[in-house]
């Protein structure tokens, strides 16, 4: 397992980082996605929706009365519907008309949001505008069966609360984007670094050399609109965005304690140690034995006896020497070559961090 891994970190992250397009490392100033938010009502769930809520109960009346049809929410009776919340992104530029996915989530006891339908509902910003109108069958990744009987036996798989609307929101409100200002504009880069903010601006320069690209900081490239392209903000966006570099990547271990995975850059470097590992496994495991008095006994009686034994096993450690790696390959081949499992290489990183030998940022989730 342990080697797999490596081998895949190895495999996502040359030595020689591999030049990538503007685009894909930066985004324009005013290009940027926004958050929607609503509220609804979901139907259609078979018995599976929130047992008669009185907010629930109350939105279904809403709903019934806007289109022509006033009810008490006393009179009401039903679990066939569900109070969920929608959350969606919009994306800069979009126009009305264009549809974007929802994700629809339970606020209540509904056992399972599948089968139902979202009436519709306006998604709202953070302004407090309508962006967009939701409204659809949901599709969950899960179900929620029972078997029936008096034992009430269920069979749950994955998450039937929450589901998602595929190009379930139209939009009916573009959001302005305005990434040009005064013939000026600026590059924001999605992981900011130093290094890679000077290529880029380097770069820019190499391709379009009237462009005046400057690295503001680890994040930001200002850029300057050529005379040339006046008139054409978009073409100039296009070949600023095409322009290829090759980004420096920080040396990083990311361990996930949950999940067991260990992913190193490729800067990782290691100096000169010598490791020593070993394990200590306790097992206890507890038995109950039944002592049965003799035959004709009097005043026996039978007795559950508790029966507990333990075992201890060490593993021996010995001194490996690890000599000193400046690339992820080597650093994999050395590691790999203790035959530790992938808990054991997450306390070695740690404490190879802690020496000082680890040249990283050890980062665990």
């Amino acid at each position: 397992m342990l080697r797999l891994i490596l081998s895949l970190a190895l495999a996502f992250t040359p030595l020689a980082l591999s030049a990538a397009r503007v685009k894909d490392l930066a985004r324009f100033e005013g290009q940027r996605e926004n958050q929607l938010v609503g509220y609804g009502i979901v139907v259609g769930l078979a018995g599976d929706g929130d047992s008669n809520a009185l907010t629930t109960l109350r939105s279904v009346a809403n709903a019934l009365e806007r289109n022509g049809l006033k009810l008490d929410p006393a009179q009401i009776k039903s679990k066939n519907a569900a109070a969920v919340m929608l959350t969606a992104d919009i994306a800069a530029f979009l126009k009305p008309g264009a549809r974007i996915d929802v994700t629809v989530s339970s606020v209540g006891d509904a056992k399972s949001l599948q089968g139902g339908v979202l009436l519709q509902t306006p998604l709202l910003g953070a302004d407090g505008r309508a962006y967009a109108v939701a409204q659809g069958p949901i599709a969950v990744g899960g179900f929620l069966g029972g078997a029936g009987g008096a034992g009430g036996a269920t069979v749950q798989k994955n998450h039937p609360t929450v589901g998602i609307i595929s190009n379930g929101a139209i939009v009916e409100r573009e959001i302005a984007a305005d990434f040009v200002r005064d013939g000026r504009l600026a590059l924001s880069l999605q992981n900011p670094d130093f290094t890679s903010a000077a290529r880029v601006a380097t770069a820019i320069n190499r391709a379009i050399p009237a462009s005046l690209a400057v690295a503001r900081d680890a994040a930001t490239v200002d850029l300057v609109l050529p005379e040339n392209y006046a008139g054409r903000d978009v073409d100039f966006l296009s070949d600023v965005g095409a322009v290829t570099v090759s980004p420096d990547s920080l040396a990083r271990i990311v361990i996930n304690e949950r999940t067991g995975t260990i992913v190193a850059t490729s800067p990782v470097s290691l100096s000169q140690v010598a490791i020593s590992h070993g394990a200590l496994t306790i097992t206890i495991a507890s038995n109950l034995s039944v002592s049965q008095p003799g035959a004709f006994s009097p005043g026996g009686q039978t007795a559950v006896v508790p029966n507990t034994q333990t075992s201890i096993k060490e593993t021996k450690g010995g001194f490996t020497v690890v000599e000193a790696t400046s690339s992820i390959d080597r650093l994999a081949s050395a590691l790999n070559a203790l035959g530790v499992s992938t808990r054991e290489m997450m306390a070695i990183f740690q404490t190879l961090k802690t020496s000082g030998a680890l040249q990283a940022e050890l980062i665990i989730n």
